[in-house]
């Protein structure tokens, strides 16, 4: 293989991979200079030109005539003069001899060897090129087709047909890929493995709708709204706190938009996401109660010392605070960075039964932990899922069924009565 071939092939490789030409040419320049010290030693008395375009390669030994005598005879940069007059007849010591060397005085292994340690540069430079393009896009919104989907993440490809990731723990659960849809995610983030960069994407990290609304309300964009807080349920329900620093502009109404044409296209996006947006404030008690709609709050004890907030509602709000499967209660919960107790308020309906009433069926203490988080009715519990109840309780999941099949079977009684 001559030099023009492996320039030109080398060469063709790196445009097709996207590398710029002065990364090219310190790439051949490095890999040629470690085959001189390989054959010679060094490679500091070597001049190497190059020209790419045309596939041109020249490699100079530089040394300086000596006496055949000399000491210095043996030093990498000294020639002696019989050696130097075999190139001109007429040399003479204390002169320097440029002496052109081919590449095929390397030898065909060590050719084979630049040619595939030049692809292998290339290559390398290529995943740290891929790896610091996707570090800088960390938090952006991207698209890539789905290429492959497994049971546990989708392969995409962007536009250069780079692999991108989407675990299954970062894909919203209603999520449905097919091969060639195009999906927009976020860049969660970028990882070495086995010396191969690694992208995982994330549709249901709070920074994948915080961008969404950047890329809906220009206001936020241009940074006259910001986004506090986003907490989410991912496919399900989500509360963004959001605060203008502007008066004449409503945060919640441009977020929304006229008749919800800004926020549909993102619940969209989300797998139809029910959203809440919340006016943020500084006074924490009706940050909480923003935080808690629809719920309307009576009252409320703030324990700051333990994190901790009581909330009192009449018996019709309670489902309202407390939300799906507490989905409402939960969020509410992260966005002010407080617990949240739910209780009704003492007055107790006809209709509905005391938990007291129970202490010959149901044990005080779990009457007592029951009533902890705002239930001390039968009906009150009975609007509350069983999972919401093994979330805020201390109680066993075949303590609260049984608890419930009681409460039920009076209920019933009584409306049979």
């Amino acid at each position: 293989m001559n030099s023009s071939v492996l320039i030109e092939s080398f060469a063709e490789f790196a445009k097709f991979k996207n590398i710029d030409r002065p990364t090219m040419m310190r790439i051949l320049e490095d890999v040629f200079r470690t085959m001189i010290r390989k054959k010679w030693g060094t490679d500091e008395n070597f001049d190497i030109i190059l020209n790419v375009e045309k596939g041109d390669l020249e490699i100079w030994r530089n040394r300086e005539i000596v006496d055949d005598n000399s000491e210095d005879i043996w030093d990498h940069d000294k020639i002696s003069l019989s050696e130097a007059q075999k190139i001109e007849p007429d040399f003479e010591v204390g002169e320097e001899v440029s002496e052109e060397i081919q590449l095929e005085d390397f030898g065909r292994r060590a050719v084979l060897t630049a040619r595939q340690t030049l692809i292998q540069r290339i290559k390398d430079m290529e995943k740290e090129l891929l790896f610091q393009k996707y570090k800088d896009l960390v938090g952006e919104i991207i698209s890539g087709e789905v290429y492959q989907v497994w049971n546990r993440e989708v392969l995409l490809l962007d536009q250069e047909e780079n692999e991108l990731l989407i675990p299954k723990g970062e894909q919203i659960p209603k999520d449905r890929y097919r091969k060639g849809d195009v999906v927009r995610a976020v860049v969660q983030r970028v990882e070495i493995v086995n010396g191969n960069p690694k992208i995982i994407l994330s549709r249901t990290s709070p920074a994948f709708l915080e961008r969404l609304f950047e890329n809906e309300v220009p206001e936020i964009y241009d940074g006259l709204i910001a986004i506090k807080k986003i907490v989410r349920e991912p496919g399900e329900r989500a509360k963004v706190a959001v605060e203008s620093f502007d008066d004449r502009i409503d945060p919640v109404g441009a977020c929304v938009g006229m008749k919800g044409s800004r926020i549909h296209s993102i619940v969209r996006e989300l797998e139809n996401e029910n959203i809440d947006v919340i006016n943020y404030t500084d006074n924490l008690e009706l940050y909480i109660q923003r935080a808690l709609s629809p719920a309307k709050i009576t009252s409320m004890k703030i324990d700051n010392e333990n994190g901790r907030v009581s909330v009192f509602l009449k018996p019709d709000q309670v489902s309202l605070a407390i939300g799906k499967g507490g989905q409402n209660i939960k969020l509410a919960s992260k966005l002010v960075d407080m617990e949240i107790d739910v209780f009704r308020e003492s007055e107790v309906y006809e209709e509905d039964i005391s938990l007291e009433e129970f202490t010959d069926e149901i044990e005080d203490w779990v009457i007592a932990e029951l009533r902890r988080i705002g239930l001390d009715t039968a009906k009150s519990v009975l609007a509350v899922s069983k999972e919401d109840l093994l979330r805020r309780t201390e109680l066993e999941e075949e303590t609260i069924e049984s608890v419930l099949s009681i409460l039920r079977e009076e209920l019933e009684e009584e409306d049979n009565q």
